[in-house]
Order: structure tokens, then C-alpha cells, then sequence
């Protein structure tokens, strides 16, 4: 799970001033809320499961490691223990040792959560034994994975990342089991987790994806939840470096919806409803920028959840948002009470953050400034200073017991005289530290005893004056610090009135350059139009010139047509009528027996003008093509041109006559124009004709096995019948391709537009 604190303190710019902060915050939630995934009721089940498999030793130590690790977050920590110690005595009497590689290395990985560093590192020692007991690749990945998990927790990052590669490269040789992918999924997440914290943005995201697809491939609805929140986490990450890009913003938009309508979804197999209300208030925190009424949507739903599941943060979160949201819209009442709302949700928490303490106050101290109530903003001040230094001083005892656990470390390691200067470098640092908290001890008892005094000289004392003059005194303390207070808020003011004129500045001179960068693309603009419209002019042309040629192109074929047609006439028609005539003209009424043998002579001769005469009228224009369409007319055609030396045939594919008369009779005229150079030049004795239309596209092809010829030379050789095929196809607006080798045969083939 993936939650982060209830709210963005007022004035607040993560970019500018506490970028660092604000994502330090984002992971330490983030391993907050991940340690309380699974649901109460994940228990009884898990439980029930372990319980029913007592008679299968193997299924049981599979559960176990699962069911160890729930009752392990779930605080109860002693039956933890006592269910690995059980597991762990059955799977070291087993021959393989994957059982017991797995089962110690959970035990050392909850070993060290509850601070047991030795007993944790024996842990792995025996999980380290036994894997050498096993080639189970998923059970020494799973060894490698533990190594890094604990490593990282030591903060040995390097040897953390080494672990964990190692571990990944045992999962991907491994075969597919029914956890393996899980296993897997959780190394790539922590992988994209210390990537997150050392800034390497495409490696955590290259992590985060894998850990999507794996906790696909596992099918486990909550693990691909979890990979959904670790995706928007991830992209929320960039968008706070980002806060300008939209495209970073969208994506953590998408994969939170994601999240929630997985998890509306498949509400009864979600292990824990809180899953919900950490993507509500994740989802409402990222709108809450930009989007008020979805943010307010989605903070009402984690409110509406969380207080039904009772926890304590999420409550707190959804007040958190709610009170921004109200500050949007300057009602301040409604956001202090949701503020006090969530402070009294912080104390519940088993997990106290003292961040978030410290920023509702600060905000309530600024609430009540804006409403002019000075006396309730100084008090919240005042709590504000007072938890600022518990803080403190428990950070700088951590510090010092760092430092301490540092220096016992390094004292062990060192080998050189170099390293042991440091060493005794850092070990006058920590007996100074050590010496500034006795002082500080000192102080504080003093500062005790010296209030015990006060309470007995107030208790006891019996004058009158004596008890005037402690009033006094109180007063003037009391004093002094409100002025010490007052000089303190107007320094503050001083400093807000500063950073304001900076914000006049930087707004002035933004303002300024978006006026010339509008004015310089607007005379990008006038210029790309100015360029756009030549070559608009300049395709015109182009244009009209293609249009000028194929209409020469086809008068050229109109007048070639014409000159056949009159040969045709002049040397088929023309001569067998002149021959008719002549016969006629022989015939001589004194010999009677020979007119009848000249007149059916010369009848058979005009039978033969009126054949020519229709063939001619054929190829003009043919009556078929108008009567039956273009693919009765082709049949026609190649049974006429067909002879003894050369078979013409026709194929037809799909073929609906879609196209109009003019293109059927131009595409006919091709046919026509192909065939004859078939029959002059080929030298072929089959030729195939195919038609067929698919997707709008009318494709013809015409073949033949004749010599062929080399096409490096055709643009030479074209006659002027190939001219006239050019320009048909283009005037038809189609292609026209041609491939031929030499001895085997030439192919052209026709591809036309339907519409």
C-alpha cells in the first residue's frame, strides 16, 4: 500500500523549499502502511488452511511461511516464533532443503524487525547452510531476497541491490509454481523502492512495471492493487520534482482510479477494506491541487471507509484533506474542527508521527491569525515550539545512538591506521555528545528539583507577601515572553512581506516572457502559413501539368484509335466492296449461265464486308459490354482472339461490376491494347486474364509465358500502345506494375479504385 501524510501545510512548495522532506515523508508512509495489508479475517483463514493440512507435512510448510509472516504483523509475535520453530524442526528433517532455506529466512527477516540482530543474522546463517542443501532455484532466489531485505534495513544499499539481482536471476530460471511470481513481485518492489530514494527515476520505474506485469501473472487482485499504488506512488514521485508536467499528473490519476475500481470491483476478495481509503486519500491529495470537488469526492469516500474500519491515520488523513479543502474556500471554522477532528485521531494511533503533529498545529496557529484570534494562534504557537523541541532532542538521541552503533561497527572493521583516526575521530564525537546529554540530564534535574522547591514553598508558605511577590515574578516572566512572542510574529511578517515581493517579481517578469514568446510564434505562424500556401500554389500546378498530360496522352490514343479504325475500313471494308463491285461489274447478260455463279460470289463477299464491318463495330464500341458488363465482354473477347497457337483465359474473383460504364470500357481498351502486344512481340501460346476486386480496389492481371523481355530497357522500347495503357491507368487514377524475365513470361498487373 502506498499512503501519504493528511496534508500539504499551507504556503507549502515542495519544489522550491522541502522537496526532500515531502518525499521522505511519501516513503516512510509508504513502509508505514505496507506493514498492515492483510485484513483480521486473513487470520481465521490462513489459520483454518494450516490447521486442515496437518496430515500433509509438505502443504503445511508451504503455508507456514505466509501464515508466519501474518501473524508476525499482526503482533502476535510469540506464536510466530513458536509456528517457525514447529515448521522449521519438520523441514530440517527433510532430504531437500528448500523448505527449511525458506522458513529460516522469513524467521531471520522477523527477527529483525522486532530488533533481534543476532538472532536474526544466525537465522540466515542456517537458511544460508541449507540452501547449499537444495538446486530448488526459488528457494535460494527467496535467500538472496531475505539477504537484501535485511541489508537494506542496515543501510548497505549496494550490497542490497547485488542480493537482489542475484535473487532475480534464480527466479527466472526457475520453474513456474504457485508462489513464484509473488516472490518475484516483491523483489522487483523493493528494487523500486531504494531506486525511488536514490533519485534514479527510469530504473524505479522500470522496476515498478515489472512488478505490475509479475503481480499480473500471479492473479492475485491484491498484489496487482499493491503494483497499481506503487505505479501512481512512483509517477507522484516525479510529478513533485515536475509539478508543471501534466502528462506525469495523468498517470498517477490513472493508475489510483485503477486501484479503486480494482478494488470496487472485487470487494469480496480484497484482504483489507483500508486498501480503499489509502488510494481515496492518495487520489484526494493529488486533486487537491487542481480539482476541488473530486478531491473532496474522494476525501468524503477514505473518510466514509476509514471510520467504518477505525483506522486512526486514514480518519486523520480525511479530516487532514477536508480541512485543506475548506481552507480553499476561506471557511475557517469548518477547518479547524476538521484539524482537531484529526488530532484527536493522531493520539488513537498505535504509531505516533510527530510530523503530523507539528503541522496541525502549525495550522491551527495560522487558522486562528486569519481570524484575528492572536491569544488561541500564540497558544498553538507555543505547542508548536514545545513538541518542535521534544522532537529535537529525541532526534538528536537517536543521533548519538547511531552514532554509537556506527562506531562499534567500525571499530571491528578497522584495519588501518587511517581508519582508526576516524574511528577515534567519531568516538570523541560521541563522548562529547555523550557529555552534552549528562549536561543536559543535569539541567533537567535541576529544573526538577528547583519545581519541586516552588511547589513546597507554595504549599507551605504563610505570607502574604512572599506569595505577592511570586505573582510578580510570574507576571513579568509572563510578559517577557509575550514580547519575546510578539518580536517573533513580526519577524515572521517581515519575512512573509519579503517573500511576497519576490513572488511580484517573478510573476512580472513570467508575465513578460509569455508576451514574447505569444508574439515570436505569432510570426511563426504568419511565416509556416506563408510557406503552406506556395506549396499549396506550387501542387496546383503540379497538378493542372499531370492533368494536361494524360488528356494528351488520351487524344494521342483517340487519334491512333481513329487511324485503326480507318484502316480497318479502308483496307478490310474498303477492299471487299471494291471487290464486289468489280465482280459485278464482269457480269454479262448474253452469258445467263454465268450470272447466277457471279452473283452468289458476290453475295458471299458482302456476307464478309458485313462481318468486317461488325468486327470493326465491335471494337469501337462493343454491344456486349453495354447489355451484359465487362466480364462477358472479356469471355468474348479471349474466345475470339483465341486460335490454334494461342489459348486465351479469363479468371474472375469477387467481380460485382461496381465500377461505371466509362472505366469497364477504358479498362476493356487496356485488355485489348495488352493482348495485341501479347500477340505481336510475345511469341506465347497461353495468356491469362484475372479479375478480382477486394477493399474497394479492382485488380487486374494479365500473363503470359511468352519470351519476356529485360525491363532495365523498357522505358527505350515503349511503343506508343504502351503509352496509351499508361494513360488510361492514369486517368483511372490506379497503379500499374510490370514484371517479366526473359524466356519465362511477362506479368502486368492493374490495380484501380473502386470509387
Amino acid at each position: 500500500m502506498y499512503f501519504r501524510y493528511i496534508y500539504v501545510p499551507k504556503g507549502y512548495n515542495p519544489q522550491k523549499q522541502d522537496a526532500l522532506i515531502y518525499k521522505l515523508l511519501l516513503t516512510l508512509s509508504f513502509l508505514f502502511c505496507s506493514f498492515f495489508a492483510e485484513a483480521q479475517d486473513v487470520l481465521g483463514r490462513l489459520e483454518k488452511e494450516y490447521n486442515n493440512a496437518s496430515s500433509k507435512p509438505l502443504e503445511q510448510l508451504n503455508l507456514a511461511p505466509k501464515y508466519a509472516n501474518v501473524l508476525f504483523m499482526h503482533n502476535y509475535k510469540a506464536k510466530s516464533y513458536q509456528l517457525l520453530a514447529h515448521t522449521i524442526a519438520t523441514a530440517t528433517k527433510q532430504s531437500d532443503g528448500k523448505y527449511a532455506t525458506i522458513l529460516y529466512a522469513v524467521q531471520a527477516m522477523n527477527y529483525r524487525l522486532d530488533n533481534k540482530e543476532a538472532e536474526s543474522s544466525r537465522s540466515l546463517e542456517m537458511a544460508h547452510s541449507y540452501s547449499l542443501k537444495t538446486d530448488n532455484k526459488e528457494a535460494r532466489g527467496y535467500l538472496n531476497y531475505a539477504k537484501g531485505w535485511l541489508l537494506t534495513r542496515n543501510n548497505k544499499t549496494t550490497d542490497a541491490v547485488a542480493a537482489y539481482l542475484k535473487a532475480i536471476s534464480y527466479y527466472e530460471s526457475a520453474p513456474t509454481t504457485s508462489t513464484l511470481y509473488a516472490r518475484y513481485a516483491n523483489v522487483v518492489k523493493e528494487l523500486s523502492a531504494i531506486y525511488a530514494n536514490l533519485n534514479e527515476y527510469q530504473l524505479e520505474e522500470k522496476y515498478s512495471k515489472q512488478f505490475l506485469v509479475l503481480a499480473s501473472k500471479q492473479n492475485d487482485l491484491n498484489l496487482i492493487f499493491d503494483a497499481y499504488m506503487r505505479m501512481g506512488y512512483m509517477y507522484e514521485q516525479q510529478y513533485v520534482q515536475n509539478p508543471s508536467d501534466i502528462n506525469l499528473r495523468n498517470k498517477v490519476e490513472q493508475y489510483y482510479l485503477q486501484a479503486i475500481g480494482l478494488f470496487n470491483k472485487n470487494k469480496d476478495v480484497m484482504l483489507n477494506k483500508s486498501s480503499l481509503s489509502y488510494a481515496a486519500i492518495n487520489l484526494a491529495n493529488l486533486y487537491t491541487s487542481y480539482a476541488s470537488d473530486k478531491a473532496m469526492k474522494y476525501a468524503l469516500l477514505a473518510n466514509k471507509v476509514s471510520l467504518e474500519t477505525g483506522d486512526a491515520i486514514h480518519i486523520a488523513s480525511s479530516f487532514g484533506i477536508l480541512a485543506e479543502l475548506a481552507l480553499q474556500h476561506n471557511d475557517y471554522d469548518l477547518a479547524k474542527s476538521y484539524f482537531l477532528k484529526a488530532a484527536v485521531e493522531i493520539e488513537k494511533s498505535p504509531v505516533r508521527d510527530y510530523n503530523i503533529e507539528l503541522s496541525i498545529l502549525e495550522s491551527l496557529s495560522e487558522i486562528s491569525e486569519e481570524q484575528g484570534n492572536y491569544k488561541e494562534a500564540l497558544t498553538y504557537y507555543k505547542s508548536f515550539v514545545e513538541k518542535y523541541q521534544s522532537v529535537y532532542d529525541q532526534e538528536k538521541l537517536d543521533i548519538t545512538k547511531t552514532l554509537e552503533a556506527q562506531f562499534d561497527q567500525e571499530r571491528q572493521a578497522q584495519k588501518y591506521i587511517k581508519l582508526q583516526l576516524e574511528s577515534d575521530q567519531k568516538a570523541q564525537q560521541i563522548r562529547l555528545m555523550n557529555i552534552l546529554r549528562t549536561q543536559r540530564d543535569q539541567v533537567y534535574n535541576n529544573l526538577r528539583l528547583k519545581e519541586e522547591n516552588q511547589r513546597e514553598r507554595l504549599r507551605f508558605s504563610e505570607l502574604e507577601s512572599e506569595k505577592k511577590e511570586q505573582q510578580l515574578r510570574l507576571a513579568k516572566l509572563e510578559a517577557e515572553q509575550k514580547n519575546s512572542d510578539i518580536d517573533n510574529y513580526k519577524k515572521l511578517l517581515a519575512f512573509k512581506e519579503k517573500i511576497n515581493t519576490y513572488y511580484i517579481f517573478f510573476i512580472l517578469l513570467f508575465v513578460v516572457s509569455i508576451i514574447l514568446l505569444l508574439y515570436a510564434y505569432r510570426q511563426r505562424v504568419n511565416l509556416l502559413k506563408q510557406h503552406d500556401a506556395l506549396h499549396a500554389l506550387s501542387l496546383e500546378k503540379e497538378k493542372q501539368n499531370s492533368k494536361i498530360s494524360t488528356l494528351t496522352a488520351l487524344l494521342e490514343g483517340q487519334e491512333q484509335e481513329r487511324g485503326r479504325l480507318a484502316r480497318d475500313l479502308h483496307d478490310g471494308l474498303g477492299g471487299l466492296l471494291s471487290g464486289t463491285k468489280l465482280q459485278l461489274s464482269y457480269l454479262d447478260v448474253r452469258h445467263a449461265e454465268n450470272i447466277e455463279a457471279g452473283i452468289s460470289k458476290s453475295i458471299d463477299q458482302l456476307d464478309g464486308a458485313v462481318d468486317e464491318l461488325r468486327r470493326v463495330a465491335h471494337n469501337l464500341m462493343p454491344d456486349l459490354l453495354m447489355k451484359y458488363g465487362l466480364e462477358v465482354t472479356i469471355q468474348d473477347f479471349a474466345s475470339r482472339m483465341s486460335n490454334n497457337g494461342l489459348h486465351i483465359y479469363t479468371e474472375f474473383l469477387n467481380n460485382s461490376n461496381a465500377i461505371s460504364t466509362e472505366k469497364q470500357l477504358l479498362l476493356y481498351r487496356i485488355i485489348q491494347e495488352l493482348v495485341n502486344n501479347v500477340i505481336k512481340h510475345a511469341d506465347a501460346t497461353e495468356v491469362i486474364i484475372q479479375l478480382s476486386e477486394e477493399a474497394n480496389v479492382l485488380s487486374l492481371t494479365v500473363e503470359d509465358d511468352g519470351k519476356g523481355f529485360d525491363q532495365a530497357s523498357l522505358a527505350m522500347r515503349k511503343t506508343a500502345g504502351f503509352h496509351n495503357v499508361e494513360s488510361r491507368v492514369q486517368f483511372l487514377k490506379g497503379t500499374l506494375t510490370i514484371s517479366s524475365e526473359l524466356n519465362i513470361g511477362t506479368s502486368i498487373e492493374l490495380q484501380i479504385p473502386i470509387h
